[in-house]
């Protein structure tokens, strides 16, 4: 009998190998680039890679004035314009003094709801889809839809709305629309339990995301994350309940911190799912609300050329992905002299470096789509 022994290469079996996902890749929601060095088919290292569609948000806010930042401030995260919005009108009215009228302030409670729950639907929907569930989301855009015709008629657009003032908003409410927005508000509501069933009783999407890419509280705290991931791993914390602004300091008995412990996949999009049944719960209370107002103005009466008065502010908002938060500086002329652009989907994104390690590339899909990020809010 003869032996022979077959060479299979010096360090075939501790040789890693280098993994490009992206910047071009469908599991990447976009142009983020992830650097992972794999052993076999586990995941010993990842680096995100970021920049690909960066813009340069901050530079531009120095060379338009307190009107035209608005508009560019609503497009990094484009599935959350209004809410961008906000957070930079609320800092120009901080360095004023400006009081806005009761009517703005139950109004833009209203719309930043509204548009967390359309948020919230795209990722409900476009999640199950990377795990191979295509049905959600055809129901997610059924539901946006419904939605996005009431804040269409408001304000003329789809995504980018452009409906925020410096003091205000731009117009009143059209007649009637209030009815229109309780009625969709109410529709979509009598349908959202198709996620709870046809998602959340899914065993295959409960396999796949059951203690799966674990975020421990202390990472949490050590990234700066916020929003949906950073309560589904026990951190409860939420502006609008802990710092209210807007109309939030009289709704503190409808707002639902939604909190879990277990920091899983499964765990975030829970809370994502449960913050939605309460935004549209937050959204009726607001409609009740202005209901009982009298007529009034929507907005406050601005100079020809708005200049902030010398000095600096920080005004922060709970955005439907996490904390955004605008540092301005202004040095008294009509353009600010620096506007600092704290984004919710930077920080979160960091994570993937301690959650992927030692994790399969199977899986990587499943912890990728979990943390709810839009390229444009990390790149800015």
């Amino acid at each position: 009998m003869t032996e022979t022994t077959i060479g299979i290469g010096g360090a075939a079996e501790g040789t890693d190998m280098v993994l490009n996902i992206g910047p071009q890749h469908p599991s990447t929601h976009g142009v983020l680039r992830l650097r992972m060095v794999l052993d076999g088919e586990r995941i010993q290292s990842c680096e995100p890679i970021v920049g690909y569609m960066h813009r340069g948000a901050e530079k531009l806010f120095e060379a338009r004035d307190y009107r035209q930042i608005i508009m560019l401030a609503n497009r990094h995260d484009w599935l959350s314009a209004f809410s961008n919005e906000l957070g930079v009108v609320l800092a120009v009215e901080r360095m004023l003094g400006m009081e806005v009228p009761e009517r703005a302030v139950w109004t833009r409670t209203l719309l930043a709801e509204l548009n967390r729950v359309l948020n919230h639907l795209m990722f409900l929907g476009s999640y199950p889809l990377e795990l191979g569930g295509i049905t959600p989301i055809f129901y997610a855009f059924t539901e946006r839809e419904e939605l996005q015709y009431v804040l269409e008629e408001v304000s003329g657009g789809r995504m980018h709305y452009m409906f925020n003032r410096v003091g205000g908003l731009k117009e009143d409410l059209p007649n009637g629309w209030t009815e229109r927005a309780r009625h969709a508000v109410a529709s979509v509501r009598s349908r959202m339990d198709r996620f709870d069933d046809l998602v959340l009783g899914n065993e295959i999407f409960r396999g796949r995301t059951r203690g799966v890419g674990v975020l421990s509280r202390q990472d949490v705290h050590a990234f700066g994350i916020s929003g949906p991931i950073a309560r589904a791993s026990g951190v409860d914390f939420d502006l609008r309940r802990d710092e209210p602004y807007l109309a939030y300091g009289e709704l503190g008995d409808v707002l639902d911190v939604v909190t879990r412990t277990e920091g899983d996949c499964l765990a975030r999009f829970e809370v994502l799912l449960r913050q939605t049944h309460n935004a549209l719960d937050l959204a009726d209370a607001c409609l009740d609300r202005l209901a009982e107002l009298k007529p009034g103005p929507i907005n406050q009466r601005l100079p020809k050329v708005l200049k902030a008065p010398e000095g600096h502010t920080y005004a922060w908002t709970e955005n439907p992905l996490g904390l955004n938060g605008y540092y301005l500086v202004s040095k008294g002329e009509k353009t600010p002299y620096r506007l600092k652009l704290r984004s919710a989907s930077f920080n979160n994104i960091q994570a993937l470096t301690v959650l992927l390690p030692g994790t399969l590339v199977a899986d990587m899909v499943a912890i990728l789509g979990s943390m709810f990020f839009v390229v444009g809010d990390i790149d800015k």
